[in-house]
């Protein structure tokens, strides 16, 4: 009987069958060495994924994009330096006539009284070095403006990107209003005011530094008065700001700006103070026009 049982063959199983059973007897085993994990790297068992895996791959990505932002920064950078040396290098060649023609021209046809001392050694020096680098901001400023605007330009949408072209023109064109208006206008009118103030007996020499201070002030001031409209439109823009508000703060906000016109302008004379106040005014009240035409567009938007 023995003999029999051993001559019967024992059935055969599948290949497929026999693998999965050594797989899974070969995963029982006690005595298998587990796979190696750094304590650093925690392995989800049911998955075998680190749970950590959306954290470590988006840090990559912000990186890249941090390093993005500083590359742009730097050629933005790079391009308005250069930009802004080539048009102080041709400034430099016509260095005797910014400062003859447009410097010292508005002294001179205001008072033949008033006279530019030089009162330290290197002070003709600084003197053309600040007229030259002051002329080239101002011819600059629309291509430094410009390269601004090319760097918030892509964290914006479509239709703001459309509207921020038109800005850099406005902006500009009030910038540069505003200088003229300063350099025409208020430096003239203030100049003259100090040439008759005072006594005869006491000679108006005026230091070149203390001269070149004031008058870059004054049409740099001038200049930022002058965004008034668009820092309106903005603040309309993004809902701060509504031509109703404007309205009802009308009377408060013509004091205001006499009051301010006042403190700019040096003489007393009401008629010097409005020369000054009422280009603030209609500034303001073309604010007003520039918020309710915004206004009208959002409200637009929003049906």
């Amino acid at each position: 009987m023995s003999e029999d049982k051993e001559s019967i063959p024992s059935p055969e199983l599948p290949e497929s069958t026999l693998k999965s059973n050594t797989d899974e007897i070969a995963i029982q085993k006690p005595d298998a060495a587990p796979e190696y994990v750094t304590p650093y790297e925690p392995v989800n068992i049911d998955t075998g994924e680190n749970p950590d895996n959306a954290l470590t791959e988006s840090e990559p990505e912000s990186g890249m994009n941090f390093m993005g932002h500083l590359e742009e920064i730097r050629s933005r950078l790079i391009k308005s330096s250069i930009v802004l040396v080539l048009v102080t290098a041709i400034c430099a060649n016509y260095s005797d006539f910014l400062v003859n023609e447009i410097l010292i021209a508005p002294l001179t046809r205001s008072s033949k009284t008033l006279v530019l001392q030089n009162l330290v050694p290197y002070g003709q020096l600084s003197l053309y070095l600040q007229v030259v680098v002051f002329s080239a901001f101002i011819i600059s400023f629309p291509f430094l403006a410009w390269q601004i605007w090319q760097f918030v330009a892509p964290g914006l949408h479509e239709n703001e990107r459309k509207a921020g072209r038109f800005s850099i023109l406005f902006i500009s064109l009030s910038f540069f209003t505003g200088i003229g208006f300063g350099y025409f206008v208020f430096l003239p009118v203030t100049l003259q005011f100090f040439a008759s103030f005072g006594t005869s007996q006491i000679k108006n020499n005026i230091s070149v530094q203390d001269y070149v201070s004031f008058f870059t002030g004054a049409l740099l001031t001038a200049g930022l008065v002058f965004e008034l409209p668009f820092i309106a439109y903005i603040l309309s823009k993004i809902g701060l700001l509504t031509p109703a508000f404007m309205r009802f703060y009308r009377k408060h906000a013509i004091v205001f700006l006499l009051v301010v016109a006042a403190i700019v302008t040096p003489s007393t004379d009401i008629v010097t103070q409005l020369v000054i106040g009422l280009p603030m005014i209609l500034l303001y009240e073309l604010s007003i026009l520039i918020s309710a035409h915004v206004n009208r567009k959002n409200n637009a938007l929003k049906i």
